[in-house]
């Protein structure tokens, strides 16, 4: 059962791959750069550069990627790398790393453990909040890219043809609401108040992205909190996920669509995608068959606390990654990313109402 499984998760990459080369026009680029900002589902290598305890500059992280350990919270590629390949694009590389940026193909500014929440993930050191992340990308606007076009007129239209890919949110419940020993939000706001304090944020970021530029949005749903090894293993429940804590980001991420139309709707010329990431993750975890997968539930790599957080340092990881959902405790492996990705970047039932290969021609 194990080679047959293999080899159909061989034929769902393949067939990953064969639907991204067939939208490049001539090898070139379908959109001028990808800018990328969110945590560590997304996070290229900032936190790197940064003291915290949430890095992954170290094996096993990084085992099947060609560059190796990275800092990437994954064996190989995240989402944001395989939405890049999709568009002919260069992987964006950490903003941290580039002092004088001279890139036009994207930079990604996501950071480990951070959220829309300045205190979210505060307890593990340094990390890039959204605001921090939006205070960078300025920056880049204003100082750096703005030296590299003739006028205005040109950096408005290439910063209104690229992609913005964010992945925010799971941390402001992960390493907060769900701390009540270390934070007071669950105390002082009820799980709908508390979307709504976090939609409320995240608005006024998108405002600030929209007024620098950026014209074409994809924000990715926050993932089925509850089935993630790091909830699921410590909470009594029945099947693999614990729903209770799953009925918490459904109602962040049915806020979230509401407040994507109304920002499409309010600013004009702007597109703002959500993308469904919740709802393909749930079937992946639960019915791992139909994506090739043999295991949804269980981390591949060895992990502290019996499965239940971060991969220990130079561990063994399991046999075949890409036959499980989970890399650790919160993160996915690459073949997981692979299934949301091209699902975001061809399907319109999974990024809405524009997927990726769309939202480029519009």
């Amino acid at each position: 059962m194990g080679i047959k499984l293999s080899i159909s998760l061989l034929i769902f990459l393949f067939l990953s791959f064969a639907n991204f080369g067939s939208v490049l026009i001539d090898g070139s680029p379908i959109a001028p750069a990808l800018y990328v900002f969110g945590d560590s589902l997304f996070d290229s290598g900032n936190n790197n550069f940064l003291p915290t305890l949430a890095k992954a500059d170290f094996l096993p992280y990084g085992v099947n990627f060609a560059k190796g350990v990275t800092g990437r919270f994954t064996n190989g590629k995240t989402v944001a790398d395989f939405i890049a390949e999709f568009l002919g694009l260069p992987y964006a590389p950490p903003c941290l790393s580039i002092h004088k940026s001279t890139i036009l193909t994207g930079l990604n500014y996501a950071s480990g453990s951070c959220g829309i929440l300045p205190e979210t993930g505060s307890r593990l050191g340094k990390c890039l909040n959204l605001k921090e992340q939006m205070d960078l990308f300025e920056k880049t606007v204003r100082s750096d890219l703005s030296g590299h076009f003739k006028n205005p007129n040109d950096l408005a239209e290439y910063l209104s043809k690229s992609i913005f890919i964010v992945s925010v949110g799971n941390n402001d419940f992960l390493n907060n609401y769900l701390q009540p020993k270390l934070y007071n939000t669950s105390k002082r706001y009820p799980p709908p108040q508390f979307a709504q304090l976090l939609m409320g944020d995240l608005s006024h970021h998108f405002e600030r992205l929209y007024n620098l530029g950026a014209r074409k949005i994809v924000m990715f749903e926050i993932g089925p909190l509850g089935c993630t090894p790091s909830i699921a293993k410590t909470q009594n429940h029945s099947g693999n996920c614990a729903e209770g804590t799953n009925k918490l980001a459904s109602i962040f991420n049915d806020k979230l669509r509401a407040t994507l139309a109304n920002l499409t709707f309010t600013f004009q010329g702007s597109l703002f995608v959500l993308g469904r990431a919740n709802g393909i993750g749930y079937d992946a975890i639960t019915s791992p068959l139909k994506y090739g997968l043999e295991d949804g539930s269980n981390p591949c790599c060895t992990t502290w606390n019996n499965g239940t957080s971060a991969c220990i340092p130079w561990a063994k990881p399991c046999f075949q990654p890409n036959s499980h959902f989970f890399w650790d405790a919160f993160h996915l492996t690459e073949s997981a990313s692979s299934v949301i990705a091209t699902g975001c970047f061809n399907d319109t039932t999974v990024c809405t109402p524009l997927n990726i290969k769309k939202l480029v021609q519009v």
